[in-house]
């Protein structure tokens, strides 16, 4: 993780893992708005796309106009969360199935997951975003962009819980 270059290479490697994940949601909520699924907090939706492309933006622009000379005991931490994270919500996406999404798509009838993460935590994906958020900046000590993301983040996941607890006590 030495050297901004090589921290290129990890944020690019968790874009193209967002692209996988953007093509599995789409996926998932034509199945649900095909089965009546209803969107909720569709208003905040935008802002979290900006501000999740601006975490990989903003790092990476840190990292490149500051050249920050991280420690190595800091960049392996941090690059270890950043695994777990994106581990987390894998088993996150794995565990809901075709509920998954980046949208909060209810389908009628269809029942609450209660099974892997979410029998220990209601909202374990969003703990993967926090994590992620602080972790990924900090392998080559971006601090400030881990700092602004956080601070937004911490804003826009107060929206997005409060939507999607209303939206999960439409199911069964």
């Amino acid at each position: 993780m030495n050297g901004p270059a090589a921290f290129t290479v990890l944020v690019a490697a968790v874009a193209l893992e967002r692209v996988a994940e953007l093509v599995v949601s789409r996926r998932n909520a034509a199945f649900s708005l095909a089965r009546g699924g209803e969107e909720c907090g569709r208003g905040h939706y935008p802002f979290m796309v900006v501000l999740h492309t601006g975490l990989l933006a903003g790092a990476l622009v840190e990292a490149w106009t500051r050249r920050p000379d991280p420690g190595a005991v800091l960049a392996w931490a941090m690059f270890a969360l950043v695994v777990a994270a994106q581990a987390l919500r894998w088993w996150c996406i794995a565990t809901l199935g075709r509920q998954w999404n980046t949208r909060v798509i209810v389908v009628p009838g269809a029942a609450r997951v209660t099974g892997g993460p979410y029998r220990l935590l209601p909202h374990p994906n969003y703990v993967a975003v926090v994590v992620e958020g602080i972790a990924l900046p900090l392998v080559h000590s971006a601090w400030v962009t881990a700092v602004v993301f956080t601070a937004l983040n911490g804003f826009l996941l107060t929206a997005r819980i409060r939507t999607e607890d209303a939206a999960l006590t439409r199911l069964a």
